[in-house]
């Protein structure tokens, strides 16, 4: 029971952060008018699959970076959570159409063939955000099965995403751009309210260590 209730919670958390129907939207502003459904599905298997290998890179070597760099978990939550919240806000507003995207990866993804990987991948669906919140969960995660239950977790978000990728056209379709800006707007609610918990709980756990 408690493998099932914190992998619900890994997932509910990190489904929010990577918002797969925004970037599915975001997916459909970048693809060139001559696309065709063979070619979504492409972009859709090669996205997910560079996702799912930057999850595990970072689930590997994240604290590593730490230790080189002398930088505390604790220091991350609140970094992390500040970006969250920035995300979080941006998501509100109802602007998903360029989520992480700066307007140089939208003119140069428009004008390249292949933009499965950067921007699409990284850094607009694995972006800073998710980063992140992948080190500090990976911080909170003591046991095989946390190890296991954060990594279930974000396969099932990579499935939601290489679904949403896939199938894009018809979410377009049946849930229009108002749908998709009312979906990022919850999901905007829950990323802020996980960057404040990330923000509060950073903050005083390095009040406690350097003024406690």
């Amino acid at each position: 029971m408690e493998f099932l209730n914190l992998l619900m919670q890994h997932t509910i958390t990190m489904m929010a952060i990577v918002d797969p129907i925004g970037v599915s939207a975001v997916m459909l502003s970048l693809l060139p008018s001559t696309a065709t459904k063979e070619d979504v599905n492409k972009i859709a298997y090669k996205s997910t699959m560079t996702i799912i290998v930057a999850f595990f890179v970072v689930l590997f070597t994240g604290n590593i970076l730490l230790k080189i760099f002398g930088i505390e978990l604790d220091s991350i939550k609140v970094m992390g959570g500040i970006v969250l919240l920035l995300t979080g806000l941006k998501m509100v507003s109802g602007a998903i159409e360029g989520k992480n995207q700066t307007k140089e990866e939208r003119a140069e993804a428009k004008t390249h063939e292949d933009f499965s990987v950067i921007p699409l991948a990284i850094p607009i669906t694995f972006g800073p955000g998710i980063f992140a919140t992948v080190v500090i969960l990976k911080g909170h995660s003591h046991s095989f099965m946390d190890m296991l239950a954060l990594s279930l977790a974000f396969l099932l978000v990579a499935l939601a995403v290489y679904l949403s990728f896939k199938n894009s056209i018809y979410i377009k379709k049946y849930l229009g751009i108002t749908g998709q800006k009312i979906i990022s707007r919850l999901m905007g609610l829950i990323v802020g309210a996980i960057a404040v918990q990330f923000i509060l709980s950073g903050s005083a756990s390095l009040l406690k260590t350097y003024w406690g």
